[in-house]
């Protein structure tokens, strides 16, 4: 397929954004960051990505700023004069190699490991403390630590804008603390914040509705969500269609522009007598354009990886159809881009036979 063929490679836009392709970089925790500073490694890396053809960037979890917010004090954070300067020359590079970057803004909640993290005195915080359903490791966070860390997510949103970030994604999935006021086995809440589904998205929708009071109604704000959590894989917050709309349509609602809809495998379906994934239904239930991610360009999903497995090159003339009939907008790549920074443009040269599998070794060691 040529390059003009290829629907990988048509321009997209969205609010002020404008992309030459449809190539995004999946975020990746690294732990690259000593101190939680990117230095001049972490802004080599997101730069090889752009010069590679990847046509956005969304960068690891970088956390706002509350004193448990992080994985581990080598994880980016988004605030201090320290990190941001590290940020700035992130964004410098990229832009200056010709490609566009989102940070990723986190708080892990009650997935942090104290032990590992700043101020392991202090417990983690989740919506009602609880790691997973029936794991109690904290007490519930109180109102006015809610709202401090909505107010830290429009803190850093509006920091992104200030040093020329092309838009923002917030991160909702894999059971961090957005996701974790999402899944009903781990918000308990009978107070505003919990109960229905419309209130264990209320931290969400305010989060976003903050986020987008900070950078005014051009910038790009994208969520990413999932239906599975890291501390069990099956987990859903919706069974059906439906249930899924009735999800979605606050959050677009409170300013959302794009959703990054993560699955481990992009081509499994999401619901019964449809082979829409979960970004198509997405799409088709909100209109928003999104994102699907996923495996891409590799036949095992990324657990495998994290326990040494390799995994093999996988075509994507599904994924290519799946493009080019608007089921999503844009593809994230993962675990390939990490191995091979030139993946986008060896696909758009046609150059697949260069393609890498994935070794199967240390996340880490991928710079």
């Amino acid at each position: 397929m040529s390059e003009q063929n290829n629907p990988l490679f048509s321009p997209f836009s969205v609010k002020s954004l404008t992309l030459q392709n449809r190539v995004a970089m999946a975020p990746m925790t690294r732990d690259f960051s000593p101190g939680g500073i990117p230095g001049d490694d972490v802004a080599g890396y997101y730069r090889r990505r752009a010069e590679g053809g990847t046509g956005l960037i969304i960068t690891e979890g970088t956390t706002v700023n509350d004193p448990v917010a992080s994985l581990s004090q080598r994880v980016p954070e988004f605030h201090g004069e320290a990190a941001l300067a590290g940020w700035k020359k992130v964004v410098e590079d990229v832009h200056a190699a010709g490609g566009k970057i989102f940070p990723q803004l986190w708080h892990v909640g009650t997935a942090r490991d104290a032990r590992k993290s700043a101020n392991p005195e202090l417990p983690s915080a989740g919506p009602s403390g609880l790691l997973k359903p029936g794991k109690q490791i904290a007490e519930p966070m109180t109102t006015a630590h809610i709202e401090r860390v909505i107010e830290a997510f429009a803190e850093a949103a509006a920091d992104v804008q200030k040093l020329g970030f092309d838009g923002v994604e917030l991160h909702g999935a894999h059971g961090y603390l957005i996701d974790q006021f999402f899944w009903e086995g781990t918000n308990q809440r009978s107070d505003a914040w919990g109960g229905s589904m419309a209130k264990r998205a209320q931290f969400a929708v305010e989060v976003i509705k903050a986020v987008r009071a900070a950078t005014g109604p051009d910038f790009p704000i994208m969520l990413r969500y999932s239906q599975w959590k890291q501390q069990d894989y099956t987990a859903r917050l919706v069974q059906t269609p439906q249930e899924l709309h009735d999800f979605l349509a606050p959050l677009a609602d409170a300013g959302v522009d794009l959703f990054h809809c993560s699955q481990r495998r992009y081509w499994e379906p999401e619901f019964e007598g449809s082979d829409l994934n979960l970004a198509g239904w997405t799409k088709e239930l909100t209109g928003k354009p999104t994102v699907t991610v996923g495996s891409v360009g590799l036949n095992g999903d990324f657990f495998g990886a994290f326990a040494g497995q390799s995994s093999e090159t996988r075509a994507i003339d599904d994924l290519l159809t799946r493009l080019e009939r608007g089921e999503f907008d844009l593809v994230a790549v993962g675990r390939a881009l990490l191995q091979d920074p030139q993946w986008a443009n060896k696909v758009r040269d046609g150059r697949l036979d260069e393609l890498q599998s994935f070794s199967g070794e240390s996340l880490a060691r991928l710079t």
